[in-house]
């Protein structure tokens, strides 16, 4: 995406005039102009060279009489989905973006393109040619907030040919793997991958920190190269008001300390006496790894920078808003500080646990990963899901933009509740899994009058019973668990959070639970296999123990149970094994069922 076109050219212009003004604007170029009747070409040697050229000449610089008009080169066969809207008012909040973007048809990604420009750029992907070929109609030169628009087409790589196109036109390769979708309709852009620093800040200094007409926010974004969201109308009233900061971690530290400074000094002018501590809210699944054990991490944290810091209660989240409030109380720079180490380690945790992820998602067979919202973009299917304001939720916060499983195991939060996912394709049979759990834990799974179970059974969409005690010494009670293999996923993986979460299990011991499932008695041979063999390779492939009880009695339904023990992923892809084998054992009775004897034959087709 280095090659530009250069429209609007007059017949006087040469290829002197071309190199003269790139080099008085200190833009870099590659090779040499091409320059034809009324346009030219150029090629810049990266994407930011590129850019330059295009926000600084076009439309802004004047060549024999006429104003040059630069932008991207694409080949009208890469003119396809894909544009780039520039000139976006930095202060803009995303929402009104992703509104003004519906209207032209369904955007499946909008991602931030890191520009030296005080404006903003986004690059969009529409579902469809015409849609966006609409909005490059309706948006171009359109006034937004007293900015003209600026789209146009980027090459779209998904249509690019590879080598040299026929006719010997040079043809745009792809710059690397394609892009993943990004969250979909109103998701807010993601910079590189980085991730987000959250803050509360006191209702009463909002005003100061956007500034007269968004010139104190704008500054801040321009010296912080940052995108800067202030949820100033959600939550009418409210005390405190969550900003969130889209940035390099360079750029969200460096917002974070201008921020701080701007309520200091508020709060001298407008004397305001209490102490303004930094409160960052951070996804209940870092928390374990920033406390550390023993509560080293978070030791050291404030040894290393003089701060106090503490975390709000557990009690304060809901099944959708996982996000708790780190207050850090000390002079500026040292609340600085202290974010720079908590942002690190969560960084650090994220991307262990987004590899942990990548790694399971392909083992899993008969699961449609994708429908859960689990992987963020280019990881797997994060890009599928769509970005819903769930109520009850910190303004701002998806529950499923971004969000890792965490140590502590509570990565169900990342996933949509199961009405806002499509399922697999087609409607995918309903299952019975039996999970035993210990009986101590019974009153975490259902909650304060059964709120928590009911949440767990709309969340994933499944049915979940919690069966009678079999006697009053028993030490475990059996979860029922009944629905599609998306629903069971939801269900079991977070019931495994919980109790987590809730100290059942120590801090370095790995919760591991028993699951049952019943198969056809006719079927029990095939799981186990000749000698063993099936049983031991998926005991070997999954790391879960699988048993088939020999002497079972089948019931009334004529099925025999199998019995497996592991933690969630191997647990899981035990299930999908054996619900692949048994799938296949179905097929094949319908198959020999077709060609028995005496079955009706096939109708001849009429010609």
């Amino acid at each position: 995406m280095n090659k530009l076109y250069i429209g609007n050219v007059s017949a006087e212009a040469s290829e002197e005039d071309f190199e003269s003004i790139f080099e008085q604007w200190k833009i870099p170029f590659t090779g040499q102009f091409l320059v034809k009747t009324g346009y030219a070409f150029v090629d810049c040697p990266d994407e930011k060279a590129a850019m330059k050229a295009i926000d600084v000449l076009s439309g802004k610089v004047e060549l024999h009489g006429k104003v040059l008009d630069v932008e991207h080169s694409v080949p009208k066969r890469q003119r396809s989905c894909k544009l780039q809207i520039r000139n976006i008012p930095p202060h803009m909040q995303w929402e009104c973006l992703d509104g003004v973007l519906a209207q032209y048809g369904s955007v499946e990604s909008c991602e931030q393109v890191n520009t030296d420009t005080e404006t903003a750029v986004v690059n969009v992907r529409y579902a469809a040619k015409d849609q966006a070929r609409l909005a490059m109609e309706k948006l171009n030169g359109s006034m937004m907030e007293n900015h003209a628009l600026k789209v146009s087409y980027i090459p779209d790589e998904t249509v690019a040919p590879e080598g040299s196109s026929p006719g010997g036109r040079r043809s745009f390769n792809a710059r690397g793997p394609p892009r993943s979708s990004s969250p979909g309709l109103g998701a807010r852009p993601k910079v590189q991958s980085d991730i987000p620093l959250r803050m509360l800040v006191p209702t009463q200094f909002v005003g100061a920190i956007i500034g007269k007409e968004g010139a104190t926010i704008r500054n801040i974004t321009k010296q912080t190269h940052s995108k800067i969201d202030i949820h100033r109308k959600e939550n009418a009233g409210a005390a405190e008001k969550p900003i969130t900061v889209h940035s390099t971690p360079e750029g969200c530290s460096s917002a974070c300390r201008t921020i701080m400074e701007i309520m200091q000094k508020e709060a001298l002018d407008t004397k305001f006496t209490e102490e303004i501590p930094l409160k960052i809210l951070i996804h209940n699944g870092f928390i374990g790894r920033i406390i550390g054990k023993e509560g080293r991490n978070l030791k050291k944290i404030e040894l290393d920078t003089g701060t106090k810091i503490t975390i709000s209660s557990l009690q304060d989240l809901t099944i959708y808003n996982p996000e708790r409030t780190i207050t850090v109380k000390g002079d500026p720079e040292a609340c600085a500080k202290a974010e720079e180490e908590v942002m690190k380690k969560v960084r650090e945790s994220y991307d262990s646990d987004m590899a942990a992820m990548a790694l399971q998602s392909n083992l899993i067979p008969g699961l449609n990963l994708n429908a859960l919202g689990l992987f963020p973009s280019g990881a797997s299917g994060m890009g599928n899901v769509s970005n819903v304001q769930v109520t009850g939720a910190h303004p701002g916060f998806s529950p499923f933009g971004w969000s890792p499983y965490g140590g502590e195991g509570p990565f169900w939060d990342s996933m949509s509740p199961a009405s806002s996912q499509p399922l697999a394709q087609g409607q995918p049979e309903s299952e019975t899994v039996h999970l035993f759990i210990p009986a101590l834990a019974v009153g975490a799974i259902i909650g304060k009058q059964g709120q928590h179970i009911k949440q767990l059974a709309h969340f994933a969409g499944a049915s979940i019973k919690i069966a009678p005690a079999e006697g009053t010494d028993t030490t475990h009670r059996m979860v029922i668990i009944n629905g599609p293999p998306e629903a069971q996923f939801k269900a079991q993986c977070r019931i495994f959070g919980k109790l987590k979460e809730e100290n059942f299990f120590g801090p370095k011991e790995e919760v591991k639970l028993e699951a049952h499932i019943k198969v056809p008695s006719s079927a029990a041979g095939r799981v186990i296999g000749k000698g063993g063999k099936t049983v031991n390779e998926l005991q070997n492939l999954t790391c879960a123990e699988v048993v088939v009880p020999r002497d079972q009695t089948p019931d009334e339904n004529d099925q025999v149970i199998v019995k497996i023990c592991g933690h969630f992923f191997a647990c899981q892809l035990a299930q999908r094994k054996i619900q692949e084998i048994l799938a296949q054992v179905k097929r094949q009775q319908q198959q020999q069922s077709k060609t028995a004897p005496g079955a009706q034959p096939p109708l001849p087709r009429r010609k």
